[in-house]
């Protein structure tokens, strides 16, 4: 029975443990260039003794930042400030992913810590977001986006095999794509932000086809023995759960007849209005269903913090990696800390030997 601890290989990819740092934006960017904050964070939590490290949201484009401080990959210079990054997670014997994303209409705000809200029209920080149809999301997301042409979806899906084909240059072994929280992708596949009439909209089917057609080229780009995997908010929380969860399982199951490899099971917030259950491991059910019915692997990112909750979901068959994302802010060596409380032999050999000799032989403090 396979534990946190345990490797996991998907395609020629290994990693030493079920333990990932998913993506967590630092927005501490210039014009989507990295710079030491990123070198020095990823070097941090790689080191940390997770089996994969996936760099934060990532843009194909300008306009598809969250933030004027996000990263981007639309140029080679970008490419080319990520590829330490990628080199350090390596180098400290994790597995370097990357994900790419479109921010859509929720695109053009202010970092979290500055209003996290749509930038005024007119500001010059700012930018006109995009998105299938004209209407906004809402709350502190007031701006209304413009509708997409189908000319516009051809250049952004052209960005996204442009920002694959980097990643791979730069270093990166592992690909996500962001088809979640409300961002561009996910605004294709939902109701509540896809209004259109076109081939792109109405029917699943229609609404679909945006993802689809991404997927199926980035494919073409990405090397077939290296992970392609996607983030995708599989329901809402908005009242309608059951029909969209099963909306998205047929969906995952198209994406992976493309050649998908693993899904990190999310939440639409596609909406204000969404309900969401906050809990401990609230996904981990939803997780296991689309794992089961859409026959795939899956992670997933809410509420594994708690080391006993990630060793249960991996051992009950519900993800194959467990993400876990803020409490490796709050600690680095996370899986230190998850490898004493699940008394796992030698723990401290999940960190690297400067760090491992001086804790495994000096663990008691008595011995100095």
């Amino acid at each position: 029975m396979a534990d946190l601890f345990s490797p996991y290989k998907l395609k020629d990819v290994e990693l030493r443990n079920r333990i990932a740092v998913p993506p967590m934006c630092q927005y501490m960017a210039t014009n989507g260039l990295a710079n030491d904050w990123h070198r020095a964070h990823y070097a941090s939590l790689a080191r940390g003794g997770s089996g994969l490290v996936i760099v934060e949201a990532t843009a194909v484009a300008p306009e598809g930042r969250i933030t004027p401080h996000c990263l981007g990959l639309w140029n080679d210079a970008q490419a080319e400030q990520l590829r330490s990054i990628a080199a350090a997670i390596k180098a400290a014997g994790a597995v370097p992913g990357i994900q790419i994303a479109h921010a859509g209409r929720k695109a053009s705000a202010n970092v979290p810590w500055e209003g996290d809200d749509h930038i005024p029209e007119g500001d010059a920080r700012g930018w006109q977001p995009i998105a299938p149809s004209a209407k906004a999301f809402g709350g502190l997301l007031p701006r209304v986006p413009t509708e997409m042409t189908i000319a516009d979806i051809q250049r952004v899906q052209q960005n996204f095999v442009d920002a694959a084909r980097r990643a791979l240059e730069a270093g990166f072994e592992w690909l996500e794509l962001h088809f979640a929280h409300g961002y561009l992708a996910q605004s294709f596949t939902s109701t509540h932000s896809n209004l259109r009439t076109d081939a792109y909209g109405g029917t699943l089917e229609n609404r679909g086809r945006f993802t689809r057609e991404t997927l199926a080229a980035v494919r073409q780009t990405w090397p077939e023995h290296l992970p392609l995997t996607a983030r995708f908010g599989v329901l809402e929380f908005d009242g309608q759960d059951e029909q969209t969860l099963s909306e998205s399982i047929q969906l995952v199951n198209e994406w992976k007849q493309l050649g998908l490899d693993m899904l990190s099971v999310s939440i639409g917030f596609s909406t204000p209005e969404a309900k969401i259950p906050w809990g401990p491991a609230f996904l981990a059910p939803i997780a296991q269903r689309v794992r089961n019915e859409a026959g795939i692997p899956v992670s997933s990112a809410w509420g594994f913090g708690a080391p006993d909750l990630a060793d249960q979901a991996i051992r009950n068959e519900q993800l194959d990696i467990a993400m876990i994302g803020r409490a490796h802010l709050e600690n680095p060596h996370w899986t230190y800390q998850a490898a004493k409380e699940l008394n796992k032999k030698d723990p401290a050999w999940v960190l690297p030997p400067p760090y491992a000799h001086w804790l495994a032989r000096y663990h008691d403090p008595r011995q100095r």
